[in-house]
């Protein structure tokens, strides 16, 4: 995971995560399950079904819609070890692979006050030596039959995925059994991979702090919310982490009641359920319960952090609130809204702030959807001098967006966009595993991707104003984060509301308790 892992990390808020806003409790499986698996399970696990109670009221009008062509998610055998281990299997035997994807419930969220970064350091070390290997054979072991393995902590979850070779299913599951159930921590491993990210989060605040931004937004935003928390540590939490503190995390932490593993490609799926049931099913469950998110709620009024950084000569910006949960019932709508707003290059915000005024190179908008509802944000950057003008014509985009949405055409654009960019995101094994575990990982049913083409098409003008504006954060509470050089950006902050003022250089990204005006 490495290089990759920090990209995703650092860079997920910059991203187009018009995710579908929908939510994210606990709820019914996903798939049906073929009798072969059902039969070969029988012994030792529970199969469980569908629930057409699950479908969100978004995706329910999606069977009112046009007929739109979209996407259908293969059906997979469900399967329950006597652990919790939930399992989902598909097979596909175009080609000669096969993919999981592997959520474990439990990310940053869980780490203790004073030890963020816990969680993401354990989750990077499974594969740093696991089973009879050590990390470099670890690392051989995959290399050697061209296989791809990878991990990433997020906020809520550490998810595992990799792809092999069909012939190579046998090692696929018992580097991931050795993964999750034996473990190493090497202390030297752990030594290297700690002061590997604390080089790494120097690096980003001397360098380019767009990687950062989201962690400074999020602690700013959410303040003792398990979601303000930074993902994969601080320069001053890392450095008290150790082994002890790891194992102690993954005892807590890990265990088979913990997870939801998806497999598709070229296997048969009775005989791969029993040797996963071999390999995971004694297994113990985590020491500790998972204890649900808190609720989170938009903030009222307005602040502003500004980070320092002295040597910048550009400043880069995030403004928003709270959004909503993953699960949330006009997921689709707001959807359709955000991609206008600011999901792809043609958007409100990078037209006025690029293409019209020169003042950026880019100029986005996203929300991050979790169990809970995360956060709703305009990002964007420009020279030190022409802050203060590209913020308020960010602002202007997102009051007038808010109060009169958006007329026939853009409606009509914006569905056929992200229609047609929601396919190519499930073509493959790996991508078809990784939804399956979504799905189950927030409880929401197969329609989610079944009828997403038809609630697209089933928008309206009014059903996504209605929703922007209850989603867009109203003029009068937003959060504001600034980086950049502060001597030249104190004035103009201050137009913005209460400013809180912390250094780049500052170990933690939490600064102090900020008024709210």
């Amino acid at each position: 995971m490495n290089a990759s892992f920090r990209l995703r990390s650092a860079l997920a808020a910059l991203l187009f995560v018009s995710v579908p806003a929908s939510a994210q409790t606990k709820a019914a499986p996903v798939t049906a399950t073929p009798p072969a698996v059902n039969a070969a399970s029988k012994a030792a696990t529970a199969i469980t079904t569908p629930s057409a109670a699950a479908a969100p009221a978004a995706l329910a009008k999606s069977k009112t819609a046009p007929a739109d062509k979209g996407v259908t998610l293969p059906a997979a055998a469900t399967v329950t070890l006597k652990n919790g281990t939930r399992l989902l299997l598909v097979e596909k035997r175009e080609l000669p692979l096969v993919s999981f994807s592997a959520w474990l419930r439990g990310g940053a969220v869980t780490d203790p006050a004073g030890k963020e970064g816990l969680a993401a350091l354990t989750a990077q070390l499974l594969q740093k030596g696991a089973g009879s290997r050590n990390a470099q054979q670890f690392a051989e072991a995959v290399d050697g039959v061209g296989g791809q393995l990878e991990v990433t902590p997020g906020r809520e979850a550490v998810i595992i995925t990799g792809s092999f070779l069909a012939r190579d299913t046998a090692l696929m599951v018992e580097l991931l059994s050795d993964m999750l159930v034996r473990p190493r921590f090497d202390a030297q491993e752990l030594e290297k991979t700690r002061a590997r990210r604390v080089s790494e989060l120097a690096a980003a605040k001397d360098g380019d702090p767009r990687m950062l931004g989201g962690t400074y937004f999020d602690a700013f935003l959410f303040a003792s919310h398990p979601y303000g928390k930074p993902v994969t540590g601080s320069e001053a939490s890392l450095p008290t982490l150790g082994r002890d503190d790891v194992l102690g995390w993954a005892k807590a932490n890990l265990g088979g009641d913990r997870l939801i593993l998806s497999v598709v490609g070229d296997f048969d799926a009775k005989a791969l359920a029993a040797k996963l049931e071999s390999a995971l099913g004694g297994w113990a469950p985590a020491a500790q319960p998972f204890a649900a998110v808190p609720a989170t709620a938009p903030t009222k009024g307005r602040r502003v952090l500004l980070v320092d950084k002295p040597d910048a000569t550009q400043t880069y910006f995030w403004i928003g609130n709270t959004g909503i949960p993953r699960t949330d019932p006009d997921r689709v709508a707001m959807e359709v809204g955000n991609t206008v707003l600011g999901g792809r290059f043609t958007s409100l915000l990078n037209s006025e702030l690029r293409v019209k005024t020169g003042l950026t190179y880019g100029a986005r908008s996203y929300l991050a959807p979790g169990t809970q509802a995360g956060p709703v944000v305009l990002f964007s950057y420009t020279q030190t001098d022409s802050t203060g003008r590209a913020i308020d014509l960010a602002l202007d985009v997102l009051e007038r967006y808010r109060k009169d949405g958006m007329d026939d055409a853009m409606l009509a654009s914006a569905q056929a966009y992200v229609r047609g960019q929601f396919p190519p995101k499930l073509e493959t094994g790996a991508q078809l595993a990784s939804k399956l575990s979504e799905l189950a990982f927030f409880g929401l049913p197969a329609q989610d991707v079944d009828g997403f083409a038809g609630a697209v098409s089933a928008t309206t003008r009014d059903g996504v104003r209605t929703v922007l504006q209850r989603v867009l954060p109203a003029s009068q509470d937003l959060t504001f984060v600034l980086i950049g050089k502060a001597a030249a950006l104190r004035d103009v902050a201050r137009r913005y509301g209460p400013v809180t003022e912390m250094k780049i250089s500052d170990k933690r990204f939490t600064p102090p308790a900020a008024p709210i005006r």
